[in-house]
C-alpha cells in the first residue's frame, strides 16, 4: 500500500470514526452499569461497538497488528477530547503533551516510508 494523500485523509477519517465508536459505546455500557441507567444505553453501545469494530475494513493499511497500535494514538487523543465535551474532564498539562506525544509517534508509525 502506498500512502496517498487520499488514503491519509481516508485513514484519519475512520481512525476518528472508529474513535467516537468505541468510546461512545463504551460510555454507554459504563453508564448502565456504573450509573444504573437503563439497559437500553448498554444495547445500544453494543450495537455502537460493533460499528466500531467494522471500521477497520475500510482501512488501506495491511498488517492488523500496526494498525491497532496506530488507532491506539488516536484513541489517547480522542478519549481526552470525549472525556472533555461529555463528561466535563479537564486535561491538564500533562494529559495534552501525553496525548501528543502517542500522536506524533504514531503517525510516525502510520507514514514510515517501509520497503514493499
Amino acid at each position: 500500500m502506498k500512502w496517498t494523500a487520499a488514503n491519509i485523509a481516508r485513514s484519519i477519517a475512520l481512525f476518528v470514526l472508529a474513535g467516537v465508536g468505541e468510546i461512545g459505546g463504551s460510555y454507554l455500557v459504563w453508564k448502565t452499569f456504573k450509573l444504573k441507567q437503563h439497559w437500553a444505553y448498554a444495547a445500544l453501545g453494543v450495537a455502537v461497538l460493533f460499528a466500531y469494530a467494522m471500521t477497520f475494513i475500510g482501512q488501506p493499511m495491511d498488517d492488523f497488528g500496526r494498525l491497532l497500535a496506530v488507532y491506539g494514538g488516536f484513541f489517547i487523543a480522542m478519549s481526552y477530547v470525549f472525556g472533555y465535551v461529555v463528561d466535563g474532564f479537564k486535561p491538564d498539562v500533562g494529559d495534552v503533551v501525553g496525548a501528543s506525544v502517542a500522536l506524533a509517534g504514531v503517525l510516525i508509525i502510520m507514514l514510515y516510508p517501509r520497503a514493499t
